[in-house]
């Protein structure tokens, strides 16, 4: 390898420090080190660009390699919406609750946790989401005409029972099958009537969880601001729970002679849980919103 000529001149450093200067040398592929030891004379140095360029990648994979710390360090104290803790303390609320109650929750990284998730309950209202989701598939890329519209928003806001019945009529045990396929459920049933199809928390977590995707993109923000409306009065349960810790809350209650249920898909900012509560056999409706919200509490705290 060719190095520059000793006796050539070059610019003397000063003589208090050690400095590395470097100049490309394009057509030999070289860096030319200046150095000059404290009252030395001056030497010239060939360095192969190779060197340079490795230096060069290691101070920015340092860099790299702080920013990824950093990234790491600020999603470490992001706290999660669930914790073990919380799961622990709902699972010991709801076994100490009058009636058969089951609850599940499926967070970001797809853990699915609660107690008696896979036990079957008669659907009441709760099964008036999969209705509209199965509506809204069988649409695609197409209008949604008002009329159907309307009778969706009635069926999901304020829980209009002739409106699911009308869409059952439409979308059939099949439409609610595909929808049932689609989100994973396991356990799923039709029995023929929608208000009996039976359901189970584990599969309702599943389905609420996957529901934006579940609805074509040209009809999702039509049904969150569906489930996101519910008129106040339904609002008991999981939605005052949520509210206090700034999550938004999408969900749909059901209910009737010893049965009380709701499912909430709940967000904030880039995360989100779906929480499925199911009550049966409870004294009255009040006792089994009180259980509802008592497992939210618990979960969420």
């Amino acid at each position: 390898m060719p190095f520059l000529d000793a006796s050539a001149e070059v610019v003397a450093l000063p003589p208090s420090k050690l400095r590395l200067v470097l100049l490309t040398a394009a057509a030999v592929a070289l860096v030319v080190v200046a150095v000059r030891a404290p009252g030395g004379p001056a030497h010239s140095v060939a360095v192969p660009v190779a060197m340079a360029q490795a230096a060069s990648i290691d101070r920015g994979t340092a860099a790299v390699d702080a920013s990824a710390a950093k990234m790491k360090a600020k999603a470490s104290s992001t706290p999660p919406l669930v914790t073990a803790k919380g799961i622990r303390a709902a699972q010991r609320y709801a076994r100490s609750r009058a009636g058969t109650v089951a609850f599940a929750v499926l967070d970001g990284q797809g853990r699915l946790r609660g107690l008696n998730r896979t036990v079957q309950f008669p659907s009441a209202s709760v099964v008036k989401a999969m209705l509209m989701v199965s509506v809204l598939r069988s649409i695609g890329k197409g209008h949604l005409d008002g009329g159907t519209a309307k009778t969706l928003t009635a069926m999901i806001t304020v829980s209009d029972n002739d409106a699911a019945s009308a869409v059952y009529r439409k979308v059939g045990a099949s439409g609610l099958y595909r929808v049932a396929q689609a989100a994973n459920m396991r356990y799923f049933r039709d029995v023929g009537w929608w208000a009996s199809a039976r359901l189970t928390a584990a599969d309702q977590a599943r389905f609420f969880y996957r529901i934006d995707k579940l609805v074509p993109a040209t009809h999702r923000r039509f049904a969150r601001k569906l489930l996101s409306s519910i008129v106040g009065y339904q609002r008991w349960g999981i939605p005052p729970v949520a509210v206090r810790h700034d999550l938004k809350v999408f969900f749909k209650g059901g209910w009737r002679t010893a049965i009380t249920h709701q499912v909430a898909l709940l967000e904030k900012g880039d995360r989100r849980i779906a929480l499925a509560v199911f009550t049966s056999g409870e004294p009255s409706q009040g006792y089994g919103e009180q259980t509802i919200a008592g497992i939210a509490a618990r979960v969420l705290r």
